[in-house]
């Protein structure tokens, strides 16, 4: 896969993702289910900690991709969602982590809603892949 980055502007790379990417070149796609703060039952974890529940939503997207033999390096966009866009872009440094090592950066969008499918929920992360 072939990846060419399209900015026409240089901000949104400050915030760790390109405006577009041309993706060529791809044999398999995975579109993944927006990925939250659960166990492996399905049930919630960390209550009342954005943090933390961006760490495991993260953590249950790596296991998704894992389990279709791919990784972050793979993913060509991602979609967010938070109930409190503030909180949640306080630890958005946990993206970088994740994401600046391998220099991937793929379009995202952060949208701010009013809950999850779950109550207690704060954040939900989707993502397409590709190989």
């Amino acid at each position: 896969m072939q990846r060419t980055p399209v900015n026409p502007w240089n901000w949104s790379l400050n915030l760790g993702y390109n405006q577009g990417e041309i993706i060529e070149g791809t044999r398999r796609q995975l579109i993944c289910a927006g990925q939250t703060s659960v166990d492996g039952d399905g049930n919630p974890q960390h209550l009342g900690d954005m943090r933390a529940q961006i760490g495991l939503a993260l953590d249950n997207l790596e296991a998704v991709l894992t389990a279709a033999d791919m990784d972050l390096s793979n993913i060509t966009r991602l979609g967010v969602f938070a109930t409190d866009v503030d909180e949640a872009l306080k630890s958005f440094d946990l993206l970088g982590m994740r994401f600046g090592p391998i220099q991937c950066a793929p379009p995202m969008t952060l949208l701010g809603v009013t809950r999850l499918a779950i109550p207690g929920l704060l954040f939900e992360i989707e993502a397409t892949a590709a190989v």
